[in-house]
């Protein structure tokens, strides 16, 4: 048995004072006695045995009242059997405590942070100044990875704050484990409300030598209404035109919400009001419609009006509206039209035309699309810049030139990864048929008539394909042939025509599919980056192509905060390495030198938003038969700190008992056991 109060000594101390008090009054007892020993010699062989008797069981009964209450203060203790032993100089003891959003909500105890702060307090206390301490909260800071004393781990504890970094039960576990001591015994303790989402389903199995505690505080019920998520049904951003954009809300709580105000801005402009009901625990989508939009970068930002927990209720994102899209027309016809025509119709589309004698390869990055017309020889210097050009994000479209000898047209598109030319087909006019589920006829035909017009080819080259695993047909001919389809090549795709725009080879330049099938890949081209990242999750971001000379680098910038990220040159894209360094929502500025590359948004992670709990239950099975205690802060909090110490069986309420047992008992013999009663009736 171990004693937690050196004080107990002094306890002693206290037993012994009562002893003397009653030898005391039996000598005053025997002195009584023999100054009348006439009169009690009667009386004396017959109460003497009994009177003494009773004095000796009502001293035992209150020394024994008083060592127990003596002892319930001085909080003995069992140690567990289950606890590790190693021939250790201390203990030391490992602290998590959840310090994401969720902890802002409040029970009876106030805060579920501050709660679990003052319990970590506590746990403290119980342990020696020996003993040395480790805390862990979800920043996973670097400061929090070493033990220290007492002191100091009470002055860490005051420093935490709620973060918006996210993390995961067996993220937590991992990284308590990731410094083992070798020569101390550990304990765990790990507070926190235990959201599903954090808990999760996944098995998990801790280190032996470790002993865990798990400690669950309980938030009041609270409904909550997440900002989920935003996207445009629109293919570009236009200046001036028409946007569309889906939002995604979602009600986490019991019961139906009703009339949520709903809200966009644009660059600090309100756009886009509503009002939605959404059913309990269900995701409702919305679309938001608005205009007026100047060309650059916008910073867009979805709000909802949800109390008490606000952490989720705005969503910042980012796009950019093009002044216009870029593209070059390669043509070996200087009299062709239909390109021309199509391209110059809309003031959106900068068109550039080359003729196939003048190529300049060193434009084609400032291209989002380049087209290939009716070329006579194409080269396979070409073919390789086309390929470069491609692997980078870039879109091409190739319409042969029929009358071209088709060992021309070979090596160029086996240069591209394309399949050769097979041979020239010449015949009747041949329908094609249209594969309407693919992504570029996407919200082009309101309805498909059952008799719909099909574009017909009367010559046409079939290519030898071997490998068609990166091969999507967007127009297809008899026998397994096709008149249009797309190549994944890198980070971009190649488009390859089996016929060409002549009039004489067939209707496709004239006919009424021509037109948004170009324009589609056209905007299809238009590379976009994501609307936003999620801070503490999002380490890489994604940018176009950036080019930079030796002396220049990248920043991430925002107000008080900057960052310079690693880069990482890719086939069309640069990556950018920011680690965890972004904590905060908002929106950062990409900057070479003083001139602004693009502006990226970041979140709060979601799923802190699901305010549903794991049960005692759900944890354990999580760890099947593993040493695990679990404590629930529901229960006393005084009793629950003398539990968790040291995981040990505690004998103070014991002792307590005990104590009022043996006074009681004190108590009836002093009342019922009176053998002067003889003396008297005599």
């Amino acid at each position: 048995m171990n004693f937690l109060y050196p004080g107990f000594l002094l306890a002693l101390l206290a037993i012994a004072i009562p002893i003397v008090i009653h030898l005391f009054n039996f000598r005053k007892f025997k002195k009584i006695y023999f100054s009348n020993v006439q009169f009690l010699t009667a009386v004396q062989e017959q109460n003497s045995s009994k009177e003494k008797l009773k004095n000796l069981l009502v001293l035992l009964c209150r020394v024994l009242a008083i060592i127990f209450l003596v002892l319930a203060f001085a909080r003995p203790f069992i140690p567990s059997s289950n606890q590790p032993h190693k021939n250790a100089a201390g203990n030391l003891i490992s602290i998590y405590i959840d310090n994401s959003y969720s902890m802002e909500s409040l029970n009876k105890e106030g805060n579920l942070l501050e709660e679990a702060k003052r319990k970590a307090k506590e746990i403290a206390k119980a342990y020696a100044m020996t003993d040395q301490f480790k805390l862990l909260t979800n920043d996973f800071e670097g400061k929090h990875q070493r033990a220290v004393n007492k002191e100091e781990f009470m002055s860490l504890l005051d420093g935490i704050k709620i973060s918006a970094a996210s993390r995961s039960l067996a993220q937590v576990i991992n990284r308590l484990e990731t410094d083992n001591a070798t020569n101390k015994n550990e304990q765990a303790y790990l507070l926190s409300d235990f959201q599903k989402n954090f808990v999760g389903t996944q098995a998990l199995k801790t280190n032996k030598d470790i002993s865990y505690s798990f400690i669950k505080l309980n938030a009041n019920s609270l409904p909550n209404i997440s900002a989920d998520s935003i996207w445009s049904i629109s293919p570009v951003h236009l200046p001036n035109q028409t946007e569309q954009f889906v939002v995604q809300l979602h009600n986490y709580g019991d019961e139906d919400a009703v009339d949520v105000p709903l809200k966009l801005t644009i660059n600090k402009q309100q756009k886009a009001i509503d009002n939605v009901n959404i059913p309990a625990g269900k995701t409702l989508k919305d679309t938001l419609s608005f205009s007026g939009l100047k060309g650059g970068w916008q910073e867009g930002l979805l709000s909802i009006k949800d109390f008490p927990l606000s952490f989720d209720d705005e969503l910042n994102f980012t796009f950019k509206v093009a002044q216009d899209l870029r593209v070059l027309s390669i043509s070996g016809k200087p009299t062709e039209r239909y390109i021309r025509s199509l391209f110059s119709a809309d003031a959106y589309f900068k068109l550039t035309e080359m003729p196939e004698s003048n190529i300049r390869y060193s434009d084609f990055p400032e291209y989002s699309l380049i087209i290939l017309d009716g070329l006579k020889e194409p080269s396979s210097g070409l073919a390789q810049q086309l390929k470069r050009y491609v692997e980078n994000g870039g879109s091409v479209i190739v319409f042969p030139d029929l009358d071209a000898n088709a060992a021309v047209y070979t090596p160029f598109l086996t240069g591209l990864s394309l399949p050769a030319v097979q041979q020239l087909n010449v015949g009747p006019a041949i329908a094609s048929t249209i594969d309407l589920k693919n992504s570029v006829f996407k919200d082009v035909f309101e309805q498909v008539p059952d008799n719909i017009d099909l574009p017909v080819v009367t010559r046409y080259f079939s290519y030898a394909e071997q490998n068609t695993s990166n091969k999507e047909n967007i127009f297809k001919l008899p026998l397994n042939k096709f008149l249009f389809a797309r190549y994944n090549l890198g980070a971009g795709k190649v488009y390859l025509s089996a016929s060409s725009l002549d009039a004489k080879d067939g209707n496709i330049a004239r006919h009424p599919v021509f037109v948004p099938l170009m324009f589609k890949i056209a905007f299809a081209s238009n590379r976009e980056q994501p609307f936003y990242y999620v801070t503490g999750k999002s380490n890489v971001l994604e940018s176009a192509k950036i080019n930079l000379t030796g002396n220049q680098s990248l920043k991430l910038v925002s107000a008080g905060f900057e960052v310079i990220p690693e880069l990482r040159q890719t086939p069309g894209k640069t990556l950018l390495y920011v680690a965890d360094q972004v904590k905060k929502s908002g929106f950062y500025e990409l900057k070479k030198a003083d001139s602004v590359l693009s502006v990226v948004a970041f979140n709060d992670d979601r799923t802190e938003s699901d305010m549903h709990y794991a049960t005692e239950n759900d944890i354990k099975t999580l760890f099947n038969k593993q040493n695990i205690t679990f404590y629930n802060s529901k229960k006393d909090a005084l009793s629950m700190n003398m539990e968790l110490k040291n995981n040990s069986s505690e004998l103070w309420k014991l002792c307590l008992i005990l104590a009022v047992v043996f006074l009681a008992i004190e108590i009836l013999l002093i009342r019922f056991f009176n053998p002067t009663k003889n003396i008297q009736t005599t």
